[in-house]
């Protein structure tokens, strides 16, 4: 009888437990957590790990809490893959993910395929919300947008003069670098050049050497900080003092661990600071007591899961039909401000500025003229 009675004890702890498992709300975030670009990965980590918190401590997600899992993609198509299929087994509801074009591109069929909702806060490359998926969004803007802002800027500022053009010939780079080439094109420039490098190499001499040839008077580069940041160091190396512009891969200070003084100078193109939103000033505030600074894509990981779970709160359930069409009736009050999506999943609205780094770390200029 007393075995008996310890065994359904036992049983009943059992189902409670498994009822309490049940009750969490499963969610993820992916990106390059190692590799040359984990940079990028910490921050979406940091920015997921406290939207989850926060959300918690204001009672959840439809009552229930949040767990969080991440997913390391390393910037790899296939791996992106792998994490995407291992966030199915996993029961996710929703990614914050992925951050590399080239990764959530792929990655984003898995999700269709089964019905996960995603959202990416940094994927910039039009293909993403171009390929009919319903279930995908981004809180970030997309190249063409960006590419439209630098391209008539570079023809405004440098009308007649020397301009190259390159990317590493990754997703994000090939797409950022093509589109802003559109648009200065459309503009009425012509590049002098339009060259291609390998991601992960040391050694950028002989395009160096070529920029140098061709006299450039300024390099537009499609790509990520790593790379560019020693293309940058080469070029001074080499006495090449050219105007370097680029894209939002640049808003990690990672860069200018890569670069030192020969980063000073460098123009690129990201959304107006997040951080200095009125919306922004208690999780910054919070982040900054912890000892770290919310740069690049932290706070944009945040709005991504704070506007997921709003939607799932607006629709009453966790269906991904339900929530992506509450998704689709914003906007939504988030850390980087009040958004809204299109049928496509894309922001209705995404600024661009000019940030110049300077002394170890990158500043707001806005539509600067370039220094003689």
């Amino acid at each position: 009888m007393k075995r008996h009675v310890v065994t359904t004890a036992a049983a009943a702890l059992l189902a409670l437990a498994a009822t309490s498992a049940q009750a969490d709300i499963k969610i993820a975030t992916a990106g390059p957590m190692t590799g040359q670009y984990a940079s990028f990965g910490e921050q979406m980590q940091k920015g997921a790990q406290a939207a989850v918190r926060d959300i918690n401590e204001a009672g959840g997600v439809l009552g229930q809490k949040l767990v969080l899992s991440i997913g390391d993609d390393r910037c790899d198509p296939k791996e992106a893959v792998a994490v995407a299929n291992k966030f199915v087994n996993e029961g996710i509801q929703f990614v914050a993910g992925h951050f590399c074009s080239g990764s959530s591109i792929p990655a984003s069929a898995v999700y269709h395929e089964e019905g996960i909702l995603m959202m990416s806060p940094a994927s910039t490359n039009p293909k993403l919300t171009e390929q009919g998926f319903g279930n995908v969004f981004r809180t970030c803007g997309r190249d063409d947008q960006q590419g439209d802002y630098a391209g008539a800027w570079l023809s405004k500022h440098y009308k007649g003069k020397k301009v190259a053009f390159a990317h590493d010939k990754q997703a994000y780079s090939k797409g950022l670098a093509d589109l802003t080439l559109a648009a200065f094109e459309k503009a009425g420039g012509k590049a002098v050049l339009y060259e291609t490098v390998n991601p992960g190499e040391r050694d950028y001499s002989a395009f160096v050497t070529k920029l140098k040839a061709a006299n450039i008077d300024a390099l537009y580069y499609g790509g990520y900080h790593t790379e560019l940041g020693l293309i940058a160091r080469q070029m001074r190396e080499q006495g090449l003092n050219a105007q370097i512009l680029s894209g939002d891969a640049l808003n990690t200070l990672e860069f200018w661990s890569i670069t030192g003084d020969a980063g000073e100078g460098l123009l690129f193109t990201f959304a107006p600071d997040p951080r200095a939103k009125p919306e922004a000033k208690k999780i910054v505030d919070r982040f900054k007591a912890e000892g770290y600074d919310p740069e690049g894509y932290t706070l944009y990981t945040y709005a991504a899961i704070q506007i997921w779970a709003a939607a799932a709160n607006k629709a009453g359930s966790l269906d991904t039909a339900k929530v992506e069409a509450a998704l689709h009736s914003g906007p939504f009050t988030t850390v980087i401000g009040d958004l809204s999506f299109d049928a496509k999943g894309d922001r209705t609205t995404a600024d661009y500025t000019w940030y110049e780094w300077t002394k170890g770390n990158y500043v707001e200029v806005g539509d600067v003229a370039p220094k003689s």
